[in-house]
């Protein structure tokens, strides 16, 4: 595909340009294990895995699933809120060549981050690495409780974007980009799978020889 008209690029996070499971395992349990409205023990690495990329509500459902409606809710909101504490103070793994490759970009394509995380989260990710400078505006579920279909339109009009790609790592991001009218770029080092994406890459630096020739895959 050619990529050659494209005038901006939205990336997912979790799998995409960072890796911040073992910090939010820890942060929720801290949570949990504190709170008897939990109505469970502590999450294991497997019960998260498969969350991440998923709506908040949807995750909140999932793992707190014996606990009453309303609880659900406040031990929920204490995760989040403690979650993002957390990965400010602490930060995740970045993915190999990150800044690097964000630096090549944003001196080409304005860049920005569509994420079906809470509100704070993508900030969290920005404060704890020092990368906020290559990004020009974020949305997520957190701040339009819609599908990240719907955060990515509502993010392209805030910005008057026309011709976006989206860069994510499952098969859900790849679906979003479809139901928002975007080309897909499939991050294959990431934490899922894609069906037919418009081009794949092997790690993040992929994208610097990507745009630097036009697109033409």
């Amino acid at each position: 595909m050619d990529f050659t008209e494209t005038d901006s690029i939205l990336f997912d996070l979790d799998g995409t340009l960072w890796d911040s499971r073992d910090g939010v395992l820890r942060a929720w349990n801290e949570v949990i294990t504190s709170s008897p409205e939990a109505a469970r023990g502590p999450l294991t690495k497997e019960e998260i895995l498969p969350c991440f990329g998923l709506p908040m509500d949807v995750i909140r459902d999932r793992l707190l699933s014996g606990a009453a409606p309303d609880a659900r809710e406040r031990v929920m909101e204490a995760m989040c809120a403690h979650e993002n504490q957390y990965l400010r103070e602490h930060g995740g793994k970045l993915f190999p060549g990150l800044e690097e490759t964000l630096a090549f970009l944003a001196g080409r394509l304005p860049l920005f981050i569509v994420s079906n995380c809470q509100d704070g989260y993508i900030e969290a990710f920005l404060g704890a690495h020092g990368l906020g400078r290559y990004f020009r505006d974020t949305e997520c579920w957190g701040r339009t409780h819609t599908g990240k279909d719907g955060s990515i339109r509502i993010l392209m009009k805030r910005n008057n974007l026309r011709h976006a790609v989206y860069v994510g790592d499952t098969a859900g991001d790849e679906r979003s980009a479809r139901a928002a009218g975007l080309p897909f770029i499939f991050a294959s080092y990431g934490f899922g799978q894609a069906a037919a994406p418009d081009a794949a890459i092997g790690c993040l630096r992929d994208l610097e020889e990507l745009f630097q020739r036009g697109g033409a895959v």
